[in-house]
């Protein structure tokens, strides 16, 4: 069954247990040989592009965060912050 709010996509996938064994697998297996390392030179190399992409991200992360941390506190059931 495809997630909530993704009804358009079932009219292309009909077989979910295929698509979550896939998941399943690809969690499994995909980054299975990755160490710690690597996963660091991976995450420079992302990081570098996207400062090629957007020169300013990161410079107020914390403001980046508040649209996303309202919506972590709704969908939690808290109250918006003061």
């Amino acid at each position: 069954m495809a997630p909530a709010g993704l009804a358009y996509i079932e009219a292309m996938i009909r077989d979910w247990a295929r698509v979550e064994e896939l998941e399943r697998r690809y969690q499994r297996e995909a980054l299975r040989d990755v160490d710690y390392p690597e996963a660091l030179r991976r995450f420079a190399a992302l990081w570098a592009e996207a400062l090629l992409v957007n020169p300013d991200i990161g410079a107020d992360w914390e403001d980046d965060l508040k649209s996303d941390l309202a919506v972590a506190r709704a969908i939690n059931g808290l109250p918006p912050r003061a």
